[in-house]
């Protein structure tokens, strides 16, 4: 009998974004020792854009000096706001400068070169974890926002006809009981015939629980 295998982890992929090959190479090889995928390896900011929104990594780790036009502050931004994908920051620089700058992007984590293999295997785990709490978080507020925007609620004083049972709106208007809440709420109703009415409307009969049918004295 063959016993059932959960299905493979996915590994979590990962833009090297960095314009030293040599660097970007020994990177590559410790981040798959880690068990991840270094699904590119790019050396400017255009580069960067490109592979980003065609792979859609699990996070990109990006040098701050890089080659072309954009560094690569100016680039994680651009990913951030196109594509809401994380940046962990990887720079011999530690000049405060660049570091209020590279805040602005919200990066996940900010190493500093010459780094050692503990440190950056924790900043990955700890960066892709709050990354994925976050993203939880942001789709918790979008489903709670919703679910508020569908209830509605009855509250206050209602003026009701003492007489005909009819409720009046806002506007001064008059409607069944029934179509007010059904505009006011999410109750939809259905009619029966309450035991009272059923032994008034139909005296010959054996009255038990109502019956599945039209009460018009009710309604």
């Amino acid at each position: 009998m063959n016993t059932p295998q959960n299905p493979p982890v996915a590994k979590p992929r990962i833009l090297v974004v960095e314009d030293e090959q040599n660097v970007a190479e020994v990177l590559k090889a410790r981040l798959e020792s880690y068990g991840y995928e270094v699904c590119r390896i790019v050396s400017t900011g255009t580069d960067a854009l490109t592979a980003a929104a065609q792979l859609m990594p699990d996070v990109v780790m990006m040098d701050i000096k890089i080659r072309g036009p954009m560094d690569g502050i100016e680039t994680a931004g651009r990913i951030r706001e196109r594509h809401d994908i994380p940046v962990i920051y990887l720079t011999a620089y530690s000049d405060e400068r660049l570091l209020q700058r590279a805040k602005v992007t919200e990066p996940l984590a900010y190493i500093l070169k010459p780094y050692d293999g503990p440190e950056l295997r924790s900043a990955i785990e700890i960066a892709l974890y709050r990354y994925k709490a976050e993203k939880e978080r942001r789709q918790l507020i979008r489903d709670l926002q919703q679910a508020l925007a569908e209830v509605k609620k009855l509250s206050g004083l209602l003026p009701i006809c003492a007489s005909c049972k009819k409720i009046r709106d806002d506007q001064g208007y008059w409607s069944q009981v029934e179509a007010y809440i059904q505009e006011h709420s999410e109750a939809e109703f259905t009619h029966s015939v309450c035991p009272e009415c059923a032994k008034a409307l139909y005296p010959g009969l054996r009255h038990g629980r109502a019956a599945d049918t039209d009460c018009k004295k009710c309604s």
